[in-house]
């Protein structure tokens, strides 16, 4: 018989970052960025009788009314997983997402150390954005764990869910779940302002409600940290603004561009050899000619202000491509797989 924490054991031995569980269809892994068949494959039965085994009579009723469901599981050997499971075609599906219990530092990620001077900042606002799967939530725990080992100050945490679990070291952590803790982003926003934190991180600004909140708590003096699905930095600046109401864009500009200390996008690319996967990032500072941009409404131009800036901390993303070659973490192939841009990679090379 099979049960959820044997196929979880599995997906941790081979390696996995996701495990695709549908009823009727073959049981998928996906290993170093890549889909393929499990050596385990439960029935249709064994895999419906697994799933609606992890919900309780409400979750049931809600996957029943067509709503999807997310929530995290702990294992005995410590780690976490974030599941949701939804239906298809009429049946039970679930994705599962394994966590590592152990949060690794900005250097074991390879990232730069650009963002231990942003994870630093007093006030103000850092973005790390990217597809869905690019390591956001890695990124944004480990420059949590960072100040957790450094500074001594109360962090709140909004998630949906909870995927990595800190132990205080210097800081306070108080971690909220919305659908458990609170009610939702906005709302635990705006209840964090009157818990007298010094660093919130929301886990994704996902509405403009979100938003509005993230950016009061960013100008009323704490530094959020939160998440975005874009590909690009400009491309972010973008996205926060169409998310405003017409009415509201023009101050809602003015405000990103009053807080914003960082935007870090990434995207995670096999290794050369098959040593794993590693981050590709772009990074975006607000310097005074960045926040100029924001509100001239010129977002478009901050690849040239990204590519001149390098002595600061900024580069592209086909910089970094070419720093990654270079280093002989990945191939040229996989560089121009990632690049946003083709003719300037070239250009590089």
């Amino acid at each position: 018989m099979y049960d959820i924490n044997r196929i979880i054991y599995m997906g941790r031995e081979l390696e996995a970052s996701d495990i695709h569980i549908s009823a009727g269809q073959p049981l998928l892994i996906r290993r170093h960025g890549k889909l393929e068949e499990a050596p385990l494959q439960p029935t249709e039965a064994e895999t419906e009788e697994m799933l609606y085994g992890l919900l309780d009579g409400r979750q049931n009723e809600w996957l029943k009314e067509g709503k999807d469901i997310d929530f995290a599981v702990q294992t005995q050997d410590g780690n976490r997983q974030r599941i949701n499971v939804f239906r298809q075609q009429n049946r039970i599906a679930a994705a599962i997402r394994l966590l590592n219990s152990h949060i690794p530092s900005l250097k074991e990620l390879h990232l730069p150390e650009k963002l231990y001077e942003l994870a630093s900042e007093p006030r103000g606002l850092v973005l790390v954005t990217g597809p869905t799967g690019s390591g956001k939530s890695t990124t944004l725990a480990s420059m949590i764990e960072y100040i957790n080992q450094n500074q001594a100050v109360h962090i709140i945490t909004i998630e949906d869910p909870i995927e990595y679990t800190y132990e205080g070291k210097k800081a306070l952590i108080h971690q909220r779940e919305t659908g458990r803790d609170t009610a939702s982003f906005a709302s635990a926003l705006r209840s964090a302002l009157r818990e007298d934190p010094d660093i919130i991180l929301v886990g994704e600004m996902r509405d403009f409600e979100t938003i509005q909140a993230a950016l009061t708590a960013a100008e009323t003096g704490h530094l959020v940290l939160s998440t975005l699905h874009t590909t690009g930095a400009a491309q972010t600046i973008d996205r926060i603004i169409d998310a405003c109401p017409a009415g509201s864009q023009n101050q809602v500009r003015t405000q990103l561009a009053g807080v914003l200390k960082g935007v870090i996008t990434q995207c995670l690319m096999p290794m050369a050899g098959g040593r794993g996967r590693i981050a590709g990032t772009e990074v975006l500072l607000g310097t005074d000619a960045v926040t100029n941009l924001i509100r001239e409404n010129k977002s478009h131009q901050m690849g040239n202000v990204m590519q001149s800036g390098g002595a600061l901390g900024m580069h592209t993303l086909n910089m970094d491509l070419r720093r990654l070659t270079a280093q002989n973490y990945i191939t040229r192939e996989t560089a121009f797989q990632y690049t946003n841009d083709r003719k300037d990679l070239e250009q590089y090379f």
